[in-house]
């Protein structure tokens, strides 16, 4: 039988549902969800494989238009990379949401080769006028090859995409190990899911300045033989008074942080988890290039 495999870009501006979308078709959250515009900050690799086909969606941070700080340049260039090797352009729009991508990305989208499919998000928020009104913008702005209507959340429409997709993918043997579910490394999901907590426990101001590093992940054995996994992660952030909030009084906001990641943590990667969180404070690190290099950007 043939084999078919190949590299999908996932393209949208910030909160469009490009995880949750990413997700849905992956059948298993790797990319971490919130209503707060800009959570994915990485490229991330979810890799869906079936029998005789194997899907390589590029999710990328939603691209920022006017950014203000080095970080959203960064995450801007991640947006920027996902065009190279990718065989399917998928781009994803909010249907309730009336912005569009601006012309930059537009051009290198037409400037794509491949299939172009538009996806409308999250359609159960949105009435039939505004459904047409942006199929016509869009259609006028890049011609797509397909447009299809779903609402990741409930699942709506994913059967009928992720069929398109294998639709088009080239004919080539996997990339990766079928059981290989994405490119990162567990140490990255962990740092992601600890973010996660952060961006609902915390109002805007932390979020958005906050990075997790895992700086240990041990796989050891408790006293009676069962797997555990030791893991202690450094939450950095920006000022002294930002520390103070993460930590709350004698220090229950971040035991409560600790308790939720933990909890997913565990979900994960099936081990019970012992979690150790500190917290340090980097000035400007969104500025700082070192930094961000360190941090992965």
């Amino acid at each position: 039988m043939l084999h078919k495999a190949g590299f999908v870009s996932v393209i949208g501006l910030p909160n469009a549902g490009k995880s949750t979308l990413n997700n849905a078709l992956a059948g298993i959250d790797l990319s971490i969800v919130n209503p707060k515009p800009q959570t994915t900050r990485h490229r991330i690799l979810s890799i869906v494989s079936g029998k005789d086909y194997q899907i390589v969606l590029s999710d990328a941070p939603g691209y920022i238009k006017d950014p203000k700080y080095k970080l959203q340049e960064n995450m801007n260039r991640f947006v920027h990379s996902v065009f190279e090797d990718s065989d399917i352009c998928m781009i994803v729009q909010d249907s309730k949401e009336a912005q569009l991508l601006g012309p930059e990305i537009i051009k290198q989208i037409n400037a794509f080769e491949g299939p172009k499919i538009l996806v409308l998000n999250k359609i159960d928020l949105a009435n039939e006028d505004q459904l047409r009104l942006l199929t016509k913008q869009w259609s006028e702005r890049i011609a797509p090859d397909h447009i299809i209507r779903t609402d990741a959340l409930k699942k709506i429409g994913i059967d009928q995409l992720l069929q398109l997709l294998i639709d088009h993918l080239p004919y080539s043997p996997p990339y990766y190990p079928k059981d290989q579910l994405s490119d990162r490394s567990y140490r990255f999901f962990v740092s992601e899911m600890i973010r996660e907590k952060i961006m609902e426990l915390y109002q805007d101001e932390i979020p958005y300045s906050v990075q997790v590093i895992v700086t240990e992940y041990q796989e050891t054995k408790t006293k009676t033989g069962e797997d555990l996994v030791r893991i202690y992660a450094s939450i950095i952030v920006m000022r002294d008074t930002q520390k103070a909030i993460l930590l709350g009084k004698a220090g229950k906001s971040i035991k409560k942080l600790g308790i939720l990641a933990r909890k997913s943590i565990e979900k994960f990667i099936g081990k019970k988890v012992y979690l150790e969180l500190t917290i340090k404070v980097k000035k400007n690190w969104r500025n700082d290039e070192r930094m961000l290099k360190y941090f992965g950007y």
